[in-house]
């Protein structure tokens, strides 16, 4: 729809009317967009892809935000609609445990199959990238090693992550992945790693994760 630049528009934030959390708000031109990806300023071709793929593929309003040091991606909504669309909001959480079950999967590998050093190099890399995105609840070594064992689908709470959370985590997944293992066999079987989620959201996870360009990479 749109490729912008930052001085093209005014980035907000306004709190979620059903969480404790401030969710960031780009308006331009009397509409308004909410987060949907971050990229790094080395992932423009990537970022144009994903924007791409939801705009052409996907019938989407979205806007590619080009910043001197990453690229985002805000899909179109309407203020009065936060809280209330029966989109992915609703089922963040479900996302969430599946998310982390694919972190702890990877980071078991890396440590099974390469050695408790290259673990504690992997858990070092995936805390810096929790600490670059500004993930909640995630911010410390303390807080990462805790993601990295806690048993998601029996936790009394998930960290309270957005869909550009998740999106930005599988995205990093996957580029650590491969730069530990020399390919993307890691990122295959995704339904065998989520067999103890329940069904529903185990599937539902799935389609969300198949119409979206993270179903490429993860499958």
């Amino acid at each position: 729809m749109f490729i912008l630049k930052r001085q093209d528009v005014e980035i907000s934030s306004i709190q979620h009317p059903k969480r404790e959390q401030q969710i960031p708000i780009l308006s331009y031109q009397g509409q308004t967009f909410r987060l949907i990806s971050v990229f790094r300023a080395d992932q423009e071709e990537e970022a144009r892809s994903f924007w791409r793929d939801l705009t052409d593929n996907q019938g989407k309003a979205c806007v590619l935000l080009e910043e001197p040091d990453r690229f985002s991606v805000w899909g179109k909504i309407r203020l009065e609609q936060l809280g209330t669309e029966g989109g992915p909001d609703t089922k963040i959480a479900p996302y969430t445990q599946a998310c982390l079950l694919l972190l702890q999967t990877v980071y078991l590998d890396v440590e099974d199959l390469l050695g408790n050093r290259q673990a504690g190099l992997f858990q070092k890399d995936i805390t810096e990238v929790f600490q670059q995105w500004h993930f909640p609840q995630a911010d410390s070594p303390e807080a990462v090693n805790h993601l990295l064992t806690v048993d998601p689908l029996n936790t009394l709470q998930v960290p309270p992550w957005e869909e550009h959370h998740l999106i930005t985590l599988l995205q990093e997944l996957y580029r650590l992945g491969k730069e530990y293992f020399g390919n993307a066999n890691f990122a295959e079987g995704v339904g065998d790693i989520l067999q103890d989620m329940p069904a529903n959201e185990q599937s539902q996870f799935m389609e969300w994760l198949k119409s979206s360009p993270l179903g490429k990479l993860w499958q």
